[in-house]
């Protein structure tokens, strides 16, 4: 039993000892290899060539282990990498800087080596002002629309009446055809047609087409409320349909609904197509493209930009030097993104391992806080276990 006793309170004493152990090593953000494993001498700072090295070691596979001069990872015994701030002799290491509000900054500049960035892929493109084009791809059907049919007709029938009143010597009469032609016009409008588009249905302009298939058909696509600011009249566009595989009809936009649909929070844009060969059927779907021009702005190719929901932030790469910018992004273009701040022309941006240069700079700013917090807030693995457990004992509860 004595034994037995033994043997268990030596087991106990064993994982308090490891306790404690393991609560020193990862207690602090960033941990210092021991001396014992760090090589001294002139190659702790100096390069093969000869030129004095700037920056710090760092293990690729536990970023958290970094130091000051070469050495080995005391988790996985792999060598430590040198990793380059960019700074002369003098120069103090790269920290975090602060934004508008005071708070630290979310990432940090920082140097990475040609090899470096040939390894992990990184490309650039350059800020600059180019032409923009918009591609909004909405949802059709070809029209089968009996009520705005009688709509044109009535608006027809006024017309045909005010005519006949007008040399009428009562002048009630006229006020009575004027307001019926006002009144016909106002459905028209509702349904998004122009006065020389109500017009030009009235005189008998594809009106029939609304109801059945022949040289030309309307298109009413369901536009969503965000893209419609964009479409106007005249824009070009182009029908698909999913029965009519590799062929395309293209028109231009001739109106467009005034009023959104409030339960799918779209508007209808309207086309007339020709279809010589009456391939289009009414009621049947049909997907549209409207090309929207939006002029010349300053823009960066999508993949430039690193959107974490609150924040964009795109990376200049500045000969070798990465810089996160936040900025202010303006409308979507089809492969680009308008810039509306934080960037100029001619400079680049990284386009290509986005992911992992965004993963350093944060890595670099939260390093370079941990290094300007005081020293006994750290809880370095390099300055042994808490004065806590230098007494007696470690308590564990």
């Amino acid at each position: 039993m004595a034994c037995v006793r033994a043997r268990g309170g030596l087991i106990g004493l064993l994982a308090v000892a490891l306790l404690a152990l393991g609560g020193a090593a990862w207690s602090g953000c960033v941990d210092r290899v021991p001396d014992a494993q760090v090589a001294s001498g002139p190659e702790a700072s100096v390069a093969a060539d000869g030129s004095e090295r700037h920056g710090h070691y760092q293990c690729a596979m536990h970023p958290q282990i970094v130091s000051d001069r070469p050495g080995i990872c005391p988790i996985c015994q792999m060598k430590l990498q040198h990793v380059d701030d960019g700074g002369s002799a003098a120069s103090a290491p790269i920290v975090a800087g602060r934004t508008s509000d005071g708070q630290a900054a979310k990432r940090s500049a920082f140097t990475l080596s040609p090899e470096r960035r040939q390894l992990i892929g990184v490309k650039t493109a350059t800020v600059e002002r180019r032409p923009l084009t918009a591609i909004i791809r909405a949802a059709a059907r070809v029209a089968y629309d009996p009520k705005l049919y009688q709509a044109i007709a009535e608006y027809r029938e006024a017309e045909r009446a005010q005519r006949e009143l007008a040399g009428s010597s009562s002048s009630e009469a006229r006020t009575g055809a004027a307001g019926l032609v006002r009144a016909a016009a106002l459905k028209l409008r509702q349904q998004g047609l122009s006065e020389a588009q109500a017009r030009a249905l009235a005189a008998g302009s594809g009106a029939e087409s609304l109801l059945l298939p022949g040289k030309s058909v309307w298109v009413y696509a369901q536009v969503h409320d965000a893209d419609a600011a964009l479409v106007a009249p005249g824009q070009a566009l182009v029908v698909t349909s999913p029965g009519l595989p590799g062929r395309s009809f293209a028109a231009k936009v001739a109106s467009i609904d005034p009023i959104v649909d409030p339960m799918t929070r779209t508007t209808r844009v309207r086309a007339l197509v020709e279809t010589p060969n009456g391939d289009l059927r009414p009621e049947s779907f049909v997907q549209v493209r409207i090309v929207v021009p939006l002029g010349e702005a300053l823009a960066v190719p999508r993949e430039a930009i690193v959107d974490t929901g609150d924040e964009q932030v795109a990376f200049v790469s500045l000969d070798g030097r990465f810089e996160p910018r936040r900025v202010v992004l303006g409308r979507e273009a089809e492969g680009q993104r308008e810039v509306l701040s934080g960037l100029a022309p001619g400079e680049e941006v990284v386009v290509s391992a986005n992911f992992l240069i965004d993963s350093e700079a944060r890595f670099r700013a939260a390093a370079a806080q941990f290094e300007r917090a005081p020293a006994a807030g750290r809880g370095d693995a390099s300055a042994g276990p808490p004065a806590s457990a230098a007494g007696g004992g470690t308590h564990v509860h």
